[in-house]
């Protein structure tokens, strides 16, 4: 394990002007109180004040944690079948309104606790669909934005509509340019690059679990955008399953362990600095340099000196995608 980092010096403010350069920052890897939101945000609440109070400036939590993975997808894909239709309602129910009560909630644990979080939630719109989603806070409790994954992967499509480019987006953050992707997103080149471009430093990678190739990806991206990777898998056993679950005879051909971990982070030499760590609720901490940055990107900068914007060209579409537009008169 590459451990390099120094110690965060909350006085070394280096080319980030007021803000330090030198930080720690966490990937909580912990379990939700599956399907039950309100829990699930008191819990995340008291996580964030935990990581703070261990001196780190940023947590990173695992994909939609709020309020859990919807692991009986993998399980169940009957037509029309009532208790995948019960199991849907009760996630729809518990999911995330942005904005609403629930982010509020965690905008002002961020807040009262000095530190930028990133949150995996399932959102939900007033139209009935359900979303994968990344909430970006900062420190002072500011809503920074939002970030809907791109292509729900295979048996997510029967939970998740697909978002669209006006987020994929680079935050300034108090922990500098901070961006993020969901899962298989990282396959996804062109959105990669898109981040690469606007300049992103700090990366957050959410995942269910993440095994050695999925590792790969963030990897992977540490290398290509010379940044740092914060990778926040999720841990969750059928036996955190609520006791009524309508889908437990089907759960039953799954693992014991539906989500294994697999949490790190990774420096912009794809080197791991911390984890990964598999097989447990636990919290990942590292400390990190931006400095690092770009003496890695004297070598390789994907989206400057290392590209031929002559030869090669991307064209991002940044529009929402609303379903209804009103042209007034």
């Amino acid at each position: 394990m590459d451990n390099a980092a120094r110690t965060i010096d909350s006085h070394d403010t280096g080319a980030q002007g007021d803000r330090p350069t030198r930080f720690k920052v966490a990937a909580v890897q912990a379990s939700p109180v599956f399907l039950n939101r309100d829990a699930t945000v008191e819990k995340g609440c008291a996580l964030i004040a935990e990581v703070a109070l261990a001196g780190a400036r940023l947590a990173v939590f695992p994909e939609t944690w709020i309020p859990g993975y919807p692991a009986w997808a993998m399980a169940d894909s009957r037509w029309n079948h009532a208790p995948s239709k019960q199991v849907h309602g009760l996630l729809y129910r518990n999911a995330v309104e942005v904005p609403g009560h629930a982010v509020e909630r965690l905008c002002e644990a961020a807040r009262r606790n000095g530190i930028a979080v990133v949150m995996g939630i399932n959102e939900r719109m007033s139209t009935g669909t359900l979303y994968n989603s990344m909430l970006f806070i900062d420190r002072d409790g500011t809503l920074l934005g939002t970030h809907r994954k791109l292509v729900p992967t295979y048996h997510e499509r029967m939970v998740w509509g697909r978002g669209d480019g006006s987020t994929l987006s680079v935050f300034d953050s108090s922990v500098g340019r901070l961006g993020g992707l969901v899962c298989w997103e990282h396959w996804m080149p062109l959105a990669r690059y898109t981040l690469y471009a606007q300049g992103e430093q700090v990366h957050a990678a959410v995942w269910p679990s993440a095994p050695e190739t999925f590792l790969l990806s963030c990897r992977t991206m540490a290398f290509e955008g010379r940044l740092f990777v914060v990778a926040a898998a999720g841990y969750l056993t059928r036996s955190m399953l609520p006791p009524d679950f309508p889908l437990a005879k089907e759960m039953e051909a799954l693992p014991a362990e539906l989500c294994h971990g697999g949490s790190a982070v990774i420096g912009p030499d794809a080197r791991f600095i911390a984890g990964p760590v598999y097989g447990c609720e636990t919290i990942v901490y590292a400390d990190i340099d931006l400095d690092r940055i770009p003496e890695e990107k004297q070598l390789l900068d994907v989206a400057g000196h290392y590209s031929r914007p002559d030869v090669f060209s991307l064209s991002v579409n940044r529009r929402r995608m609303d379903p209804l537009t009103w042209l007034e008169a």
